[in-house]
């Protein structure tokens, strides 16, 4: 089945899913959220000071590349036009997607404004920075399109969660903006894994080969961002988000569980191999988690 065809096949149940999503989103308001008392008591037009805002330097690194993550909005607007088209139901959903995606930025810039956790200065010249880079996530077609984007709103709404978590002894304002954020990502999560697991049933090869590749070069969106790496250090070592969380939080509920990789039948010898390369790479990546976190939990151990 080419990508053309699936698409066209898999439109009903998208259309399906596009009105279980509007039927379960809870429409809310940016304005509500955000702790406009502040704005009083810090001026960001003045010189920022950190230590004026107590906080884990983790967490802040975290809403840095969360929010960075969320600007880059035109790009995944114009990607997910590319790979499922503009007509309707497909159009139709990628619209929606992209004006609640919109609210996440402005949300979480607000609320950063406001509040002062982040040099306003640096977070915009990485703003620009993030934009005029774009997204640059290899997806050669549909299949692996619906694969990407499943297991990155599972992560992103997970590294939300999780920021908004720690934030919580700081701020409890930031942990409702961010807790508010992840609900909606929770819900594009769930539209992408079942218009996924439906492309499997129409075409299992296909889709194992999609898994395969995707699962071998899946970076965030975030991963454009100047300083990347040092950013995900921080935010592993803070466990916002980590391999270990990557492979028991996303690899083994939806590609093991809820697509039953090991499980699939008639697959051609193609996506066969892909499966076994998937499934010892998800083994790996389970070993080198384990393996990272042991570490880091022993110099913790050592530093206290």
């Amino acid at each position: 089945m080419n990508e053309t065809d699936l698409l066209h096949e898999l439109a009903p149940e998208a259309e399906r899913l596009l009105e279980r999503h509007l039927s379960t989103s809870k429409e809310w308001f940016p304005h509500q959220l955000v702790p406009w008392d502040r704005a009083a008591k810090f001026d960001p037009r003045n010189p920022w000071q950190a230590e004026a805002h107590p906080m884990d330097e983790a967490v802040r690194r975290a809403l840095f590349l969360n929010l960075l993550t969320e600007d880059n909005l035109p790009y995944y607007t114009s990607k997910i036009d590319t790979m499922f088209g503009g007509d309707h139901p497909w159009g139709a959903w990628n619209r929606r997607w992209t004006a609640e995606e919109g609210r996440h930025s402005i949300v979480i810039r607000d609320y950063l404004t406001l509040s002062g956790a982040i040099d306003p200065v640096a977070l915009e010249r990485a703003r620009m920075q993030q934009v005029s880079h774009g997204f640059h996530q290899p997806i050669a077609n549909a299949f692996e399109g619906l694969v990407y984007v499943a297991l990155q709103e599972l992560a992103t709404r997970i590294s939300h969660r999780n920021t908004g978590k720690l934030l919580a002894q700081y701020d409890p304002a930031g942990y409702e903006v961010m807790a508010r954020v992840a609900a909606d990502e929770n819900l594009h999560y769930l539209f992408y894994r079942d218009a996924s697991t439906a492309a499997v049933s129409l075409d299992p090869s296909n889709m194992v080969i999609a898994m395969e590749r995707q699962v071998r070069d899946f970076e965030m969106p975030g991963a454009g961002v100047e300083g990347f790496r040092d950013l995900a250090k921080a935010i592993a070592r803070a466990g916002i988000y980590d391999l270990t969380i990557h492979h028991d939080q996303i690899l083994v509920p939806v590609v093991l569980r809820h697509w039953r990789l090991e499980s699939l039948e008639g697959l051609t010898p193609e996506a066969e191999r892909a499966r076994e390369l998937l499934v010892a790479r998800i083994a790996k990546i389970e070993r080198v988690g384990r393996r990272l976190s042991a570490d880091r939990e022993e110099r913790a151990a050592v530093s206290a």
